[in-house]
């Protein structure tokens, strides 16, 4: 386990470098420093960005070289379905990596569909650990088998969450879990919004068993705390980007995103619903699911599965080691609003000089903002003009219904 151990230290010394951004016996540097011991675990069971809306943004071709946060991994495997050339999925997270591997080793060697399926959308049968111990297991590289292998705080070993709920695990699952708790001690189901037939009851079951948590003195003094939305990935420094966003502060920043999240789609098409009010993917062959564990893009994405390559390293470090204009899309999360100026323009400069004509680069920010203009020198920003008409739109279809903002940046023609 010593490999693991290294791994979860090297992680938490990366994160350190992204967040800590104040003196370690300051408040916001107490702060920084929980966030980056919280975040070196498994954090996102599932990633919380649309990969349709990504796929769609970045308009992928076969000869595309795509680099990509890999995060829970679920969009860089989404992204497959369009055949690139080439995936690279970094993450600062060992956790994720482990992840991301997993994913890629169960779209390559399940036996079919239907146990790829069982472990990943159903993810609570007690045969997913003998599917991962026969088929997966042998596929992996030690470090990420030992992951797996290694007991969690519950005393279990970490695979065994494939056969108890995977998605209630990890820092946002439990976090989901807590809030449903919370709204329980209130004396509503958030549950009870799933029921909805239609968009007009998704409205009316949201206002009955929701809506009247955010007025609970409990509930908005816990939004006031930094440290409480953790569970959400949400570092200081883009707690109070996210806090300013909304003339009530946090918690009417929250009330509208989780407004979105309840009506704004319909909930036949929304899997981030399920997960938020259900803990779990829909019921059912017909649930609403992430386009990797669709049965229909099932044997797309098999045969290229070997395309993607995963690695333990923050995007700029990366690029650092590419050749000039090698790489042709670019997928921030919204990392940026972890980073100071300085670590921006390193980033934006290895962008600049890894990116091929055409290339595209896209983000989201936790607030409606423009999160470049100003921080980012001239010389390197004006090589990139944002599409603001396609990225309000891609905003407005973005199913996870919890970032501010969307950003759809391009390469100008006249960029050598």
């Amino acid at each position: 386990m010593d490999h693991l151990t290294s791994s979860y230290r090297a992680s938490r010394e990366q994160l350190a470098v992204a967040v800590h951004q104040n003196q370690a016996l300051s408040r916001e540097g107490i702060l920084e420093r929980l966030f980056t011991f919280l975040f070196s675990g498994l954090v996102y069971p599932q990633i919380w960005e649309d990969p349709v809306v990504d796929m769609d943004a970045l308009s992928i071709n076969r000869t595309d070289h795509i680099v990509a946060i890999a995060s829970g991994g679920c969009n860089v495997a989404s992204y497959l379905i369009a055949q690139p050339a080439q995936i690279t999925a970094v993450d600062l997270n060992a956790a994720h990596i482990s992840l991301n591997k997993l994913k890629l080793a169960a779209i390559k060697h399940s036996p079919d569909y239907t146990a790829f399926r069982r472990f990943f959308v159903d993810a609570s049968d007690a045969r997913n650990i003998t599917t991962y111990q026969a088929h997966f297991a042998p596929n992996l590289d030690v470090a990420t088998r030992n992951y797996w292998a290694q007991r969690s705080i519950s005393g279990r070993r970490r695979i065994a969450q494939f056969g108890a709920g995977f998605y209630r695990h990890g820092l946002l699952g439990t976090f989901i879990g807590l809030v449903h708790a919370l709204a329980r001690l209130h004396g509503y189901d958030l549950r009870r919004v799933l029921e909805a037939g239609n968009a007009k009851e998704q409205r009316e079951l949201y206002e009955l068993h929701v809506a009247p948590l955010f007025e609970k003195p409990l509930i908005r003094w816990l939004a006031g705390q930094p440290a409480s939305l953790y569970g959400l990935g949400i570092p200081p420094a883009q707690y109070r980007t996210l806090a300013g966003d909304h003339h009530e502060g946090m918690i009417g920043a929250l009330r509208a995103r989780v407004e979105k999240l309840a009506f704004g789609f319909p909930l036949r098409d929304n899997y981030f619903a399920w997960q938020a009010f259900g803990r779990a993917y829909g019921t059912g062959q017909s649930a609403p699911l992430p386009p990797y564990l669709q049965a229909e893009n099932f044997s797309r994405i098999r045969p290229v599965a070997d395309r993607v390559q995963v690695l333990h390293i923050s995007m700029s470090t990366h690029l650092e080691t590419l050749p000039a204009a090698s790489a042709d899309c670019y997928v921030l999360l919204d990392a940026q609003d972890w980073m100071n100026d300085a670590d921006l323009n390193t980033l934006w400069a290895q962008i600049s000089r890894t990116a091929r004509p055409g290339a595209r680069v896209i983000f989201r920010t936790a607030a409606d903002e423009r999160l470049l203009p100003g921080r980012v020198a001239p010389a390197i920003l004006d090589l990139w003009r944002r599409d603001d008409a396609r990225s309000a739109a891609l905003h407005e279809r973005d199913r996870s219904a919890i970032y501010g903002a969307f950003h759809l940046y391009r390469l100008k023609d006249s960029h050598q």
